[in-house]
């Protein structure tokens, strides 16, 4: 019996390899490429192409010398997808028996994939599987029909750009997605991985679909995503010119049932760039966020945005809109109490230099801003106060030389802040500051207005109101000296900052003292006593020598 049972499975085997051999022999793969371009082009509503097949019927399938997928007309006229090779594997009977195609795998190995966003925010996937239908004998299929078992990309790469071709594009690497049980009317397990531009990685694990037919961009997407490494400026996803950059650290998730999308998780930024005109922050901050967005809309709202830095924290809301070329955001950040430590490095995030060799300790600070407008062009404004911080290798008394003679003013090796207050609008620009106030114990109160550029110079028209003018000094006595300069002039004079935030340079504002009369009744000697005519010409040659 067993004898029997082997010469017939001997016999099963042999006939099996005697069809295919026959079948290898008999039948053309190419005269399957018709089938097959035309299944795939109906469903995806997209033209495809495939090159020249060749058959293995011991394992089951087709292998292509490449394949093409048509563009959205609207975006580009060259292919949105190509692929050196493609592996096919069809269901062997009715291959054999009948000559129909069923497809139950797909490998496409090498593809190049090219994702364009248009001025209005859609992409040029969106329209895949929909619009008007391939019209040809083999249209009785319906696009719902195909049903693929797995589909895998294989070493692939990415380009997302722009459709006006403005910006350089940017490169996704060693593409790879598995994904299970593909069809239009049901969830599709899926797996992602890349390497993003500039050396980092990006995982996503989670299920997709039903796929929307209308547009693909809203099919329903619950997913767990993890990025290491990213570099920002080169996501291809935020306008280069809006000076944003830093190396990002991402975990994860999203659920979108295709209409609305929720997203939550941790980022963590290193080097973070705010403005064109600033540098890579010195200190990393995480931020722990949530939002909603309305994928119709293209508008989201921020409704968790908590930043930490150090042991501050800040924090974030508002709303935003992404449709167009750039992301237009109104947004509030708001901070107590927070420790002037942390804060020192993320200033240069903000295009915000110390002098050279200074450094800020101690004290803390609040703020309340807004952060509005398109990401390339972002404008924050608010209050800032500051309270009992020390600037460490900064001494404002003996920086202000200019002014010695005329205050008497001694230094020492640091600058004790009681309390720094201003209204600040930072843009591409530079940086405004307006009210400004500035109070030094053992200097006085300093209040006044100025701008700080993009290249970080000052133009800054200060008032001192000096704590206690040295008697010995020039103001001391005009102050004592000179009843009729009135009260304005007891303990005040007027003066600039011009230079740059690392080297300041301070100087007499001449033009503030003729405004405010200092200049006009110190140069009235006919007036004066025969001391105050000697005063007014020591300070008369004080001003000429420092113009």
């Amino acid at each position: 019996m067993k004898k029997k049972m082997l010469y017939i499975a001997g016999g099963v085997a042999g006939l099996v390899v005697i069809l295919v051999i026959t079948a290898h022999l008999l039948i053309d793969a190419n005269s399957f490429r018709p089938a097959i371009e035309t299944q795939l082009s109906i469903s995806l509503g997209r033209q495809v192409k495939v090159g020249d097949l060749s058959l293995s019927l011991l394992s089951g399938g087709l292998s292509a010398q490449d394949i093409s997928i048509a563009d959205d007309p609207a975006f580009s006229h060259t292919p949105f997808l190509t692929a050196k090779s493609v592996d096919v594997s069809v269901e062997l009977m009715p291959l054999l028996f009948s000559r129909s195609v069923h497809l139950t795998a797909l490998t496409l190995k090498e593809p190049e994939l090219v994702l364009l966003r248009s001025s209005s925010g859609k992409w040029n996937f969106s329209s895949l599987g929909g619009g008007p239908r391939t019209k040809t004998a083999a249209t009785t299929s319906a696009p719902q029909d195909l049903a693929i078992q797995k589909l895998r990309i294989v070493d692939g790469r990415v380009t997302v750009g722009g459709s006006s071709g403005r910006s350089k594009p940017s490169i996704y690497e060693a593409v790879n997605l598995t994904a299970q049980n593909v069809s239009y009317d049901s969830q599709i397990p899926f797996t992602f991985a890349a390497k993003t531009p500039g050396g980092g990685d990006v995982k996503v694990e989670g299920t997709a679909g039903p796929i929307n037919r209308v547009d693909t961009a809203e099919t329903p997407l619950s997913a767990a995503i993890t990025l290491q490494h990213l570099d920002l400026a080169t996501t291809g996803f935020i306008d280069p010119s809006s000076g944003l950059g830093g190396v990002l650290d991402y975990t994860g998730t999203l659920k979108s049932d295709g209409k609305n999308a929720h997203t939550e998780g941790i980022v963590k930024a290193e080097k973070l760039r705010l403005t064109r005109s600033g540098g890579p922050a010195k200190a990393p901050i995480t931020v722990d966020y949530a939002t909603d967005y309305d994928l119709v809309r293209q508008a989201g709202v921020l409704s968790r945005g908590d930043i930490h830095t150090g042991k501050s924290t800040a924090h974030l809301s508002g709303n935003y809109n992404t449709q167009g070329q750039s992301t237009v955001v109104h947004l509030k950040l708001n901070g107590s109490a927070l420790p002037m430590a942390d804060i020192e490095g993320l200033l240069p995030a903000l295009g915000v230099v110390l002098p050279s060799g200074a450094g800020l300790q101690g004290g803390t600070a609040d703020a309340a801003m807004m952060i509005e407008g398109a990401v390339s062009r972002l404008v924050t404004s608010g209050d800032l106060n500051v309270s009992n911080a020390r600037l460490t290798g900064f001494d404002l008394a003996s920086k202000m030389s200019a002014l010695s003679a005329l205050t008497g003013l001694k230094g020492g090796s640091d600058t004790l802040i009681q309390t720094l207050s201003s209204n600040l609008r930072i843009s591409p620009e530079g940086i405004q500051s307006d009210n400004l106030k500035l109070i030094i114990p053992g200097i006085g109160t300093m209040t006044g207005r100025g701008t700080i550029g993009a290249n970080n110079a000052l133009d800054f028209h200060m008032l001192a109101a000096l704590a206690n003018p040295g008697q010995g000094s020039m103001l001391g006595q005009m102050v004592s000296g000179i009843p009729m300069l009135g009260q304005n002039a007891k303990g005040t004079i007027p003066f600039m900052i011009q230079g740059t935030t690392s080297s300041p340079v301070f100087m007499p504002d001449v033009a503030g003292m003729v405004s405010g009369g200092l200049l006009t009744s110190l140069q009235q000697p006919q007036q004066q006593p025969q001391d105050q005519q000697g005063l007014s010409g020591m300070l008369d040659g004080l001003l000429k020598k420092k113009k």
